[in-house]
């Protein structure tokens, strides 16, 4: 979340009319992120959260929030989008497509401790089972195509070294998708970005996911994965805490069984996962758009993250 496009109460008291909320009383911009303009928004009905897209189009957009529908009404914990009065779930607002969803209670879970990644380790695997009928598709947008875009503008960037290791990992993982081994890991809908500051709690009691406008079809293992080494890890080194790990993995397991297949492609799951936020962060840091409120992330962060997971076994899935 970032701003690009700023927003005053004065801008949506017209605009707002078009939800069934009544009128706009507060609005407020949300500092974290870097990917669309998103603000905390109250009205007489109560408090939200209004998103207004920068990259993605009105064409893209359903796939996220008919998807995010889908989820609540099979007992996954996420926002609710709010329809117009016309029933549609997006708006024009600054010509760019705007949506409305519903603010959930509690706040992000920072410190997280084993209790934490047990309830997110579950609710993950809900929502991998709940999207298998999900009928809309649409790839992963950051996912291999991506990276094999995004290499080449990052690399006069890097040093010999970490040149190296990102020709050398893309290498590894262009081949790792062609595999038998690959081809066998279950997929659909994904999260694909289910960091600590997109899941709330109230306590030890988790009470959403949120920001889904990463989400696409991949295998359910990078859903994990990209979870795992974010939830997870001792920050300041990459390391793997295996209480934590174990926590998720264990809950996870019981509600979905992991496979064979999932066993044997862990370690370069955990790795791709690295790989992509890493690149992204590489592209932001050194691309960086336009925001009034925008703070690029350390890429130093994912480059060590990438090389402790190559140099370290990863632990068993189950």
């Amino acid at each position: 979340m970032a701003v690009f496009t700023p927003v005053t109460l004065d801008d949506i008291g017209q605009w707002i009319q078009q939800f069934p909320l009544g009128k706009a009383l507060a609005l407020k911009g949300i500092a974290s992120g870097i990917e669309n303009s998103n603000f905390f928004l109250t009205t007489e009905r109560g408090e939200y959260v209004l998103t207004i897209f920068e990259n993605l189009s009105f064409e893209q957009l359903p796939f996220y929030l008919r998807l995010m529908d889908h989820l609540a009404a099979r007992g996954v914990l996420v926002p609710a989008p709010v329809a117009t009065n016309a029933g549609e779930l997006l708006a024009e607002l600054h010509g760019k497509p705007a949506a409305i969803v519903s603010k959930l209670e509690g706040r992000s879970q920072l410190d997280p401790q084993p209790v934490h990644c047990a309830a997110v380790g579950a609710m993950l695997a809900r929502m991998h089972l709940a999207g298998q009928d999900y009928p809309l598709q649409q790839p992963n947008l950051r996912g291999l195509a991506w990276w094999n875009d995004t290499t080449p503008l990052v690399l006069p960037y890097l040093s010999d070294d970490n040149a190296h290791l990102l020709r050398a990992e893309m290498h590894f993982q262009q081949a790792y998708a062609c595999s038998d081994t690959y081809n066998q890991l279950q997929q659909g809908p994904v999260h694909a970005d289910l960091f600590r500051n997109n899941v709330m709690f109230d306590g030890e009691r988790l009470t959403g996911f949120f920001d889904f406008y990463f989400a696409g079809c991949d295998t359910w293992l990078f859903d994990v994965a990209v979870t795992v080494n974010d939830w997870c890890i001792d920050l300041d080194t990459g390391v793997l805490d295996q209480a934590r790990v174990r926590a998720m993995l264990d809950a996870y397991h019981a509600v979905r069984p992991f496979t064979a297949a999932e066993q044997s492609a862990w370690q370069p799951m955990l790795r791709a996962a690295a790989l992509r936020f890493w690149l992204s962060r590489l592209y932001d840091f050194h691309q960086p758009r336009e925001a009034e409120m925008l703070t690029p992330h350390d890429p130093t962060h994912f480059e060590r993250i990438l090389r402790e997971r190559i140099a370290t076994p990863a632990p068993d899935l189950y």
